[in-house]
């Protein structure tokens, strides 16, 4: 992949970032389970968020194959620091299309400066993989609309500087037709959040977010009334490839680290690197891995040159994090009874993106989407 000066430039500070500042402390911020905001803004004054931003909102006006690649080398240091960039990028993209100026003016440049994360709610405790039949209510009062009900299983959803709300404003038969889209600063009386205690990701703060009497003016809706979800979701299929991307940095830290113990570890007076039976399941998870991540850039690349890429998104939403953590599996017992431990990362690679098998759309969802794009509604049951 050819880059210009600059390009090449920002992803080195990513890649220098990640290896001294984030590598280091990875560990540690997961047993501490906070986000640490001082490495948020240490990112937005390098420019790695928000680099697809236009100038106008403090952003670099880059494409989408570049930020992919700043995702990649945060996600090798960091998995779960590497979650705010992807945010980012998602939710200042819909801000732009979508918020009425002064939201935007007010919160995108705060975004890219590390000042503000913003949390999406989307998902409901009936709703799951149903992603359009929601519960959520947001009755309109006058010049506000009135928020009650609650959204479960966010991502910062304890930490988040605001939320960017799906909620019902038409007739409930009416699916996706009748959601309006919201941003909501956390500020805002009448919300609660409850932090779940997860197998892993603890530093994102995944849980539930209730809203009782929440009182949001007329002009922080997003988009036309009832056309929130159809409008908004399109911004999926960019994150879909970043998430990709996330779980490719995040396995080949694992890969790096499992290659060079095959040079240092010996067994029978020779090191165990020269047992094929130790490179070869490396070998396959370096060739997997690499094949994932050349995906990602295509679909990110069809994005940048405005082509459809729903497909390849999905594609690369299911095989990132499910291919990832089989290898980060198989670079664990690389090390034997040491891999094991806690006192190496790998263990906490595999907790951590495994969330992603789940999170941001199933396996089973991303295949039922490709089916579509291949055969249309003839691949949906009534």
């Amino acid at each position: 992949m050819i880059l210009n000066d600059d390009q090449q430039a920002l992803i080195e500070s990513a890649r220098r970032f990640a290896r001294e500042v984030l590598l280091p402390g990875y560990q540690q911020r997961d047993r501490d389970g906070i986000l640490d905001r001082g490495l948020v803004r240490q990112m937005g004054e390098l420019g790695l968020l928000g680099m697809d931003l236009p100038e106008a909102q403090g952003g670099m006006g880059l494409d989408g194959v570049t930020t992919g690649l700043v995702v990649e080398a945060l996600a090798w240091g960091d998995f779960n620091v590497s979650a705010v960039p992807v945010g980012i990028s998602l939710n200042g993209a819909i801000l732009i299309r979508h918020a009425q100026p002064a939201v935007r003016d007010l919160w995108v440049p705060k975004m890219v400066r590390g000042e503000a994360v913003v949390a999406i709610c989307l998902t409901e405790p009936r709703g799951g993989s149903d992603a359009s039949n929601l519960q959520l209510k947001a009755r309109r009062d006058g010049d506000h609309y009135v928020l009650n009900g609650e959204k479960t299983s966010i991502t910062f959803a304890d930490r988040a500087d605001a939320y960017l709300i799906f909620a019902r404003t038409g007739k409930p038969d009416e699916g996706a037709k009748g959601v309006s889209a919201f941003f909501v600063p956390a500020s805002t009386p009448g919300i609660q959040t409850l932090k779940f205690d997860d197998l892993g990701s603890a530093v994102i703060g995944r849980g539930q977010v209730f809203f009782d009497d929440v009182r949001i003016p007329l002009d922080h809706r997003l988009g036309d009334e009832g056309k929130g979800f159809t409008q908004v979701m399109q911004g999926f299929d960019y994150s879909r490839a970043l998430i990709g991307l996330q779980a490719c940095g995040a396995a080949q830290a694992s890969l790096d680290e499992a290659w060079a113990y095959t040079k240092e570890r010996e067994a029978f007076g020779r090191p165990i690197g020269q047992f094929q039976g130790v490179t070869f399941p490396l070998s396959e998870g370096e060739s997997q891995i690499e094949a994932i991540r050349q995906l990602c850039y295509h679909t990110l690349a069809l994005r940048d040159a405005a082509l459809p890429h729903t497909k390849e998104a999905a594609m690369c939403k299911w095989m990132g994090p499910k291919f990832a953590v089989d290898v980060i599996h198989q670079c664990l017992l690389t090390f034997g009874h040491y891999g094991w431990s806690k006192d190496l990362p790998h263990q906490q690679r595999l907790r951590d993106v495994m969330g992603l098998e789940i999170g941001d759309g199933t396996a089973a969802v991303m295949k039922l989407i490709i089916a579509r794009e291949r055969i249309g509604r003839t691949a949906v049951q009534y």
